[in-house]
């Protein structure tokens, strides 16, 4: 069948008459600048297309391996964080039922950890556990301060006990808020600080010990009881009043569903706050954290700032003031639709697929894991130091970046440099199918990286740099 077609009079002025396809469009034959703003607008379409391209580029998030930050969630949970990124969870007198979930998070979390008393609850959302853990110390400096200056004694030189393996934020605190970090060392094939090293590095001055429940480098539970203990003895012998920070930032919202019979939250007398991070395996995307202390009476009331130019008086206390309410919106909506039952189901099945990946990477005969019991779904591990290997960590991340997975390469903190390791952190997204894949990768790249053509070709190389 023959389509007569009839030419349309041309009408340059009205735009029903063309076709403007997004590429090929006059808009995008000009070169748009990058590092100025340019004259003139263009259509938001073009604008779109021209970014979306860009990040293109990116790593799939889905693939990222190396992060704590969750990469999924639930559709539902994305369309109510999509209703309201346009809140601004400050404002408190004109969103007052976004502030009302905020609350009831906060009396969530400290149920979740024990808190002595649920009539008495304190504690506060943050952009991370980051922000939290900034509020938390300068708590515990203030209460330091307040102590030392009633017994007329100086407050110039405070310092806190922290671990060398010790996430960077803890470092940044110190710098900012002038307090002397006291890094106790940890050592090859013992991650996590000693109780005994923990008490030779406290004094009078000391604000605080930081203790971690999941550290950033192998995943381990420090022993914040066996810590609390040695500090009730201590205390009571040199009538100091040294408290317990928990860094729960990861371990936070795990250990409470898969080990809650151990103790490290406030059920222990010196554990005085907590920060635990609701972008990590709290299940939520990346914007929230909490700040949680053990009663009202731990958080200084002359850090709290009271403003009433949003409409009615306020209290607060954060670095960031404007933020969006939508992370908080999808924290407590985990809360209610997942509650203990689905926490408990969701974290047992990211450490089961962490499980299988420990195992499939020990049996290769290339790998060892740093540690023999895994307490959250994290594996660090390293190539065997009886390996005759002419490849590195190094090398084996870069070629899985080729398949798209990203696995961080790094060394070990002080003392145990000479570890180059390797780091999974599985979080809900990465399924047991995905966990198949990646060891299929994996034994591609090690099959070819032990296999003679590589070596010639290595070979093949340093002879030609050596020309």
């Amino acid at each position: 069948m023959i389509h007569k077609v009839q030419k349309k009079k041309k009408d340059k002025g009205n735009k029903k008459n063309f076709i403007m396809p997004i590429y090929g469009s006059r808009d995008l034959e000009d070169p748009i600048p990058k590092y100025s703003m340019p004259e003139g607008s263009i259509d938001p379409r073009h604008a779109y297309a021209l970014v979306k391209d860009e990040l293109m580029l990116d790593g799939n998030s889905r693939l990222n391996l190396a992060t704590f930050v969750t990469t999924w969630m639930e559709d539902e949970a994305r369309q109510l964080m999509t209703e309201t990124f346009d809140k601004n969870m400050i404002d408190k007198d004109e969103y007052p039922q976004t502030a009302e979930l905020e609350e009831r998070c906060v009396h969530i979390l400290s149920e979740l950890f024990n808190g002595p008393d649920e009539n008495d609850t304190c504690g506060c959302s943050t952009t991370g556990s980051s922000e939290a853990a900034m509020l938390c110390g300068m708590a515990l400096k203030w209460k330091w301060r307040d102590r030392m200056k009633a017994k007329g004694k100086p407050t110039d030189k405070p310092n806190m006990v922290i671990s060398s393996s010790v996430q960077v934020c803890w470092e940044k605190f110190c710098r900012y808020w002038e307090v002397e970090p006291r890094l106790v060392p940890v050592s090859e094939g013992h991650y996590s600080m000693k109780t005994k090293d923990v008490l030779e590095a406290c004094d009078e001055n000391t604000i605080g010990v930081v203790a971690i429940l999941g550290t950033t480098h192998t995943g381990e539970f420090e022993p914040v009881k066996e810590y609390n203990d040695a500090l009730d003895k201590f205390n009571a012998e040199t009538g100091y009043e040294i408290p317990l920070h928990v860094d729960a930032a990861s371990g936070g919202f795990i250990a409470p569903f898969l080990t809650p019979d151990l103790e490290w939250d406030f059920r222990l007398k010196w554990v005085k706050s907590i920060n635990v991070s609701g972008h990590k395996y709290g299940l939520v995307y990346p914007g929230v954290g909490w700040a949680i202390w053990r009663d009202s009476e731990e958080l200084p009331e002359d850090l709290v700032f009271r403003v009433n130019y949003l409409g009615g008086e306020m209290p607060t206390f954060a670095l960031n003031f404007s933020r969006p309410g939508n992370q908080i919106i999808a924290q407590y909506y985990n809360f209610i639709r997942l509650g203990k039952e689905g926490y408990t189901r969701i974290l047992q099945s990211c450490m089961d697929t962490a499980e299988f990946l420990k195992e499939e990477l020990e049996e290769t005969g290339v790998f060892q894991s740093l540690i023999k019991q895994l307490h959250m779904p994290l594996i660090t591990f390293r190539i065997r130091r009886d390996v005759d290997a002419d490849f590195d960590v190094f090398r084996i991340s870069e070629m899985l970046r080729h398949r798209g997975w990203l696995v961080p390469a790094y060394t070990m903190p002080e003392n145990c440099e000479d570890d180059k390791v390797l780091r999974i952190v599985v979080k809900e997204g990465m399924s047991m199918d995905m966990a198949h894949l990646f060891m299929e990768d994996m034994r591609r790249i090690l099959e070819y990286l032990q296999t003679d053509d590589h070596s010639a070709k290595k070979s093949n190389k340093n002879t030609l740099k050596q020309c």
